[in-house]
């Protein structure tokens, strides 16, 4: 692997020469302009013509020029670039350390790794990777790389000082009015179905990642250079609208379960909210959408149940107050009959004599 670039890190007055090397490597599918004609298939080739003369330029009779204010072009050569005043052409000035944490990713580029350029620079390479990793902290720094002055950030990955170019704070869009300005209100039995899909995902294996599309085109370029049909495609997931969001999650944790190999989940798991979530927020007085339904449930039972006893109350007090009424009847006819018998007596001695 070639370097790209030679010079120091600048740390305080400790100066440690290094060589930076680039960390990515490209390889996205990338395809040719040709002509489409049959039998021809030749490439499309580009020409540069100056606009004022009409005449094809070759390679050695273009520079870089720059639109003034006025609008007029100034060319600068390489040796006018060469002479600006640059402290950060050949040094990596180290400006300020921090939480690598404040760090917005947004405005991170590309990466570097650096290496020392010769045995004396190891120690004060080895000090700077330590104190970077001791602290906990990053490092801001500048640098130049191909004629352009840019921001840098230092960390330390596994024992290497690797810097990231970082666009400027300027160069960053505001993300005002990218998020949805209706107000939305999530349930939290919506919020425990998406953290159960989170989990349900499992963990990544960065090894198994790779890049399928240029899979498919290199299956495809095959299967048209031996005559042949290319392979079927995998179907891809389809994009429907979602209409329920809370069937869609059921769906997806039942999904991402059913990949994983595990066992899959019973309609009541998957409809309930997570039971550690819910224990963990009934011990602090709280309850999910879920709970409350629950609750809804055993109160209504609990009324159905006073009303039953009620019934039933009342229908015993009902029969209680017949009964009284019976036996109030009947204690005066008793008394009646008690009242008419000295009469009937007295009648029947009358009839004797």
């Amino acid at each position: 692997m070639r370097s790209i670039w030679k010079g120091s890190l600048s740390f305080g007055l400790v100066s440690i020469p290094i060589q930076l090397y680039g960390a990515t490597e490209n390889h996205r599918v990338s395809f040719h302009q040709v002509h489409t004609k049959e039998g021809c298939g030749g490439r499309i080739r580009y020409r540069k013509f100056c606009d004022l003369e009409d005449v094809e330029v070759q390679s050695d009779e273009i520079g870089k020029g720059y639109t003034a204010d006025d609008g007029s072009t100034v060319v600068l050569t390489e040796e006018d670039l060469g002479s600006l005043p640059l402290p950060t052409a050949k040094t990596i000035e180290i400006l300020s350390f921090l939480p690598a944490s404040e760090i917005d990713p947004i405005q991170l580029d590309k990466p570097y790794y650096l290496a020392t350029d010769h045995a004396a620079a190891a120690k004060p390479y080895v000090l700077l990777r330590s104190a970077l990793t001791r602290s906990g902290k990053a490092a801001v720094a500048k640098f130049a790389l191909r004629g352009r002055e840019a921001l840098g950030l230092l960390r330390v990955v596994d024992d290497t000082l690797v810097l990231h170019s970082m666009l400027w704070p300027d160069e960053v869009r505001s993300a005002g009015g990218m998020a949805p300005d209706a107000s939305v209100t999530v349930r939290e039995a919506e919020l425990d179905m998406a953290e159960t899909l989170m989990e349900s995902l499992g963990e990544l294996d960065w090894s198994e990642l790779h890049d399928e599309y240029r899979e498919a085109v290199r299956e495809l370029v095959a299967a048209k250079q031996q005559g042949r049909s290319p392979s079927e495609p995998a179907a891809a997931p389809s994009g429907g609208k979602v209409i329920d969001l809370m069937s869609a999650l059921e769906s997806s944790v039942a999904a991402a379960r059913e990949a994983r190999g595990e066992s899959e989940a019973t309609v009541t798991e998957l409809k309930s909210p997570q039971k550690k979530a819910t224990s963990a927020r009934s011990s602090t007085g709280k309850s999910s959408g879920g709970g409350e339904k629950g609750t809804a449930a055993k109160t209504a039972k609990r009324q159905a149940g006073k009303a039953a006893k009620k019934s039933a109350a009342s229908g015993g007090a009902g029969r209680s107050a017949t009964a009284k009424k019976t036996a109030a009847r009947g204690g005066t006819k008793k008394a009646a009959a008690k009242r008419a018998e000295p009469a009937k007596k007295t009648a029947s001695r009358k009839r004797a004599s």
